[in-house]
């Protein structure tokens, strides 16, 4: 039975958005909910607690490691990222199927402990060229290059996911999406 869909890719690829619409189209919205995971990093300011994320301490972070309360963790970029194991479990209780948003290190980490109950999607960009310009204009020029290699790192595992899609055009990729989990949810 399916228990999670996955959505990953680098940064500035578009995942937030096709996320968003995701959770907001009427034949899915009722079918899926949505990890919000854990974080140490500072909180951006069009960002809700809650919503987003659960910004934490990294104390209290790592003690929600120590306790094992996490399906996948990571360290990105000098800050901490995970996905609560009760997330999970309440999506099941719900009736829902969990839609989560994390790197590929923890897509791996769940496809590991979840197997054929999670079904994975990498998110692409057009071109390397294309996603520079993407991290640019979202003004990470602080970190862009290593947001870059990142990508490029990133970009490289693709291949270990279970469908991809180019995000060279937001509402082609949208309706590609959404087919792509209407089909993974009627195989359940």
């Amino acid at each position: 039975m399916l228990k999670a869909i996955v959505v990953s890719g680098p940064s500035g690829v578009g995942k937030t958005t096709l996320i968003n619409k995701i959770l907001s189209d009427a034949d899915l919205k009722d079918k899926l909910m949505f990890s919000v995971s854990f974080t140490t990093r500072e909180k951006r300011k069009n960002e809700i607690e809650g919503k987003d994320y659960f910004f934490v301490s990294r104390e209290k972070f790592e003690n929600m490691i120590k306790n094992d309360e996490f399906l996948e963790w990571a360290l990105v970029h000098g800050n901490f990222y995970g996905t609560p194991k009760s997330n999970i479990q309440k999506a099941t209780e719900d009736k829902k199927i969990l839609l989560l948003d994390v790197d590929v290190q923890g897509a791996q980490s769940i496809k590991e402990k979840l197997g054929k109950e999670s079904f994975l999607i990498f998110i692409k960009p057009p071109s390397i060229e294309e996603l520079k310009r993407r991290i640019i204009m979202r003004k990470d020029t602080k970190d862009a290059e290593k947001r870059l290699q990142r990508a490029i790192d990133e970009i490289s595992k693709a291949h270990m996911f279970d469908y991809v899609i180019v995000n060279d055009n937001l509402e082609k990729a949208f309706e590609e999406i959404k087919r792509v989990i209407k089909e993974a949810i009627s195989k359940n």
